[in-house]
């Protein structure tokens, strides 16, 4: 299987050894607190610090900061997640710096930086930072709301103590272990026999915001099966062939965006759309001449997003070319994440 296109998704890129077995060891953090070369990740309300701008006009990247660097704004109780050891080349840390999130509340985070402009987010930068940094960044996203989400036992509601290195949440009462949880959604780019693409416009959106149809895998249902239902639930149409994509986690809060291609099933009629109404409030088909239209007026999704990427490359395909066989070496050049082919 290629994963020339996985590769292209901007979350799903990463440069760090997530090091699992220093996490069982009981002392991790008093180690790395007193190894100057550790770098500490500030988080706050989902957003890290941003380094000063580089004079030489370099990409952005997350300010890390050392563990004497922290201590004044940091009670002993906080949180601490270890997440790995940097594998970058091209950061300023060596190969190798043990890495650790660590979330700020708003007090300590005006100490650490008061101005809110100098706190950047996930969505508006995971493009633009290097593979290490949108690793790091997104790791942190998902670990961290997993934390909010669950600090008492799902047994007998008593308060969880964090254990290996602040991926297990222990129970104190009942002895059992609480693990970090990920949900799978499946999102597919859904074609005609006329080549267009399906979008629908979510009731949360504003009326010219289109994207891919998506919806989460139930319990007892496989990928492919969840991509045939979801469709049908939320356009009354009835697909074919769902072929595997690519993956990228979505940390907001904590999913992982699973995506497909397909196709109508034979004997459907494209202009028999039904929106659920209730999610889904319209439902079109777009040619590449439509979307590829500076002019047009929709609003598609966002470059950090693994639709975009899903319309990116199947807008960068001849037309008339079915989806449902594996990229190939004449597929497109690899661009940037997030890289826009056309002018929406």
């Amino acid at each position: 299987m290629s994963f020339r296109f996985t590769a292209r998704l901007p979350l799903s890129r990463h440069a760090v050894d997530r090091d699992n077995d220093a996490r069982a060891q009981p002392d991790l953090f008093e180690r790395l607190w007193a190894d100057a070369g550790t770098r500490l990740l500030p988080l706050h309300k989902g957003k890290a610090l941003l380094a000063a701008a580089p004079v030489d006009g370099a990409p952005p990247r997350l300010q890390l900061l050392a563990p004497a660097d922290l201590p004044a704004v940091l009670p002993a109780s906080a949180l601490l997640v270890y997440l790995g050891r940097s594998l970058a080349e091209d950061a300023p840390e060596p190969v190798g710096t043990a890495l650790v999130a660590v979330p700020l509340d708003d007090e300590q985070a005006a100490l650490l930086e008061p101005d809110p402009s100098g706190w950047v987010g996930l969505r508006e930068y995971a493009t633009l930072l290097s593979d290490r940094d949108t690793g790091i960044l997104t790791e942190s996203l998902g670990i961290l709301h997993w934390h909010e989400s669950h600090p008492h036992c799902p047994r007998c509601g008593a308060a969880t103590e964090v254990r290996s290195g602040g991926w297990v949440r222990h129970c104190p009462v009942d002895g059992s272990q609480v693990f970090p949880r990920t949900d799978a959604a499946v999102i597919v780019l859904i074609t005609d026999d006329l080549d267009r693409v399906l979008l629908g416009s979510n009731a949360m959106w504003e009326a010219t915001r289109y994207s891919l149809l998506a919806g989460f895998v139930e319990p007892g249902e496989s990928f492919e099966s969840a991509v045939v239902r979801e469709v049908f639930e939320e356009s009354g149409m009835r697909v074919a062939d769902p072929v595997y994509r690519g993956s990228q986690p979505w940390p907001f809060p904590a999913s992982i965006m699973v995506g497909f291609t397909a196709r109508l099933a034979d004997g459907q009629l494209s202009g028999g759309l039904v929106p659920d109404g209730t999610e889904i409030l319209d439902l079109r088909w777009f040619s590449r001449a439509e979307l590829s239209d500076a002019d047009n007026g929709i609003i598609l999704p966002g470059p950090s997003s693994i639709a975009r990427a899903l319309i990116d490359d199947w807008l960068a395909r001849p037309a008339a070319v079915t989806t449902d066989t594996e990229p190939t070496d004449t597929e497109p050049a690899d661009i940037a994440p997030g890289q826009v082919r056309h002018g929406v």
